[in-house]
């Protein structure tokens, strides 16, 4: 609740308008349930996301945001667990869609070694 909710919401609704900059030109936060875009990054890019921050684990070296990093503050077991919570919120087709999301990012990391 302090560390995602406070901005992602208790129901993982987002912040109003998260797909527009404000005025300050940052991006609210975004949903993490259906109506958001979570699902659509591997768990990998997730953990690191959280754990990092955005800038560095997308590699956007100039990239605004509010979220921070929390690899001060939380646990690896911490990040899993919020991951796996907003996971289990998902409905099971897209729960699915991530899983095999997840499966093909492992194989193209594996093949690129």
């Amino acid at each position: 609740m302090e560390h995602c909710a406070s901005c992602h919401g208790r129901n993982l609704e987002g912040q109003p308008d998260w797909r527009k900059l404000d005025k300050e030109g940052f991006l609210p936060a975004p949903p993490h349930d259906e109506s958001g875009h979570t699902w659509h990054h591997p768990d990998t890019l997730l953990f690191k996301i959280t754990k990092l921050g955005i800038a560095e684990a997308a590699n956007l070296k100039d990239y605004k945001t509010r979220m921070p990093a929390f690899r001060e503050t939380l646990s690896d077991d911490d990040i899993i667990a919020a991951l796996s919570y907003i996971k289990s919120r998902w409905p099971e087709d897209m729960r699915r869609r991530h899983d095999q999301l997840n499966r093909a990012y492992e194989r193209r990391e594996s093949s690129a070694k």
